[in-house]
């Protein structure tokens, strides 16, 4: 079982870019229903990456938690099953 939850972040507002706490994350696009497949991007050791669904362009900012992205709207938490 996992001990914690990957980070989800969706661009519904249309940003230009995202700054996220993570390198590894789920992109979902726009917030459901509108939301394209979850899927799992991950920066390694670049400090970018590009949504290549939604083309959102995400930004790595040391100075944010692991699920915290800035603007504070493109956060995204699943509901529980």
């Amino acid at each position: 079982m996992a001990d914690q939850v990957v980070p989800h972040f969706q661009n519904s507002s249309g940003h230009d870019s995202v700054a996220i706490g993570a390198r590894e994350f789920m992109c979902i696009g726009a917030k459901p229903p509108f939301d394209h497949p979850h899927i799992f991007l991950d920066m390694g050791t670049e400090n970018e990456i590009v949504c290549p669904y939604c083309s959102t362009l995400y930004k790595f900012d040391p100075t944010l938690k692991a699920g915290e992205s800035s603007p504070n709207d493109c956060n995204w938490t699943p509901e529980a099953a």
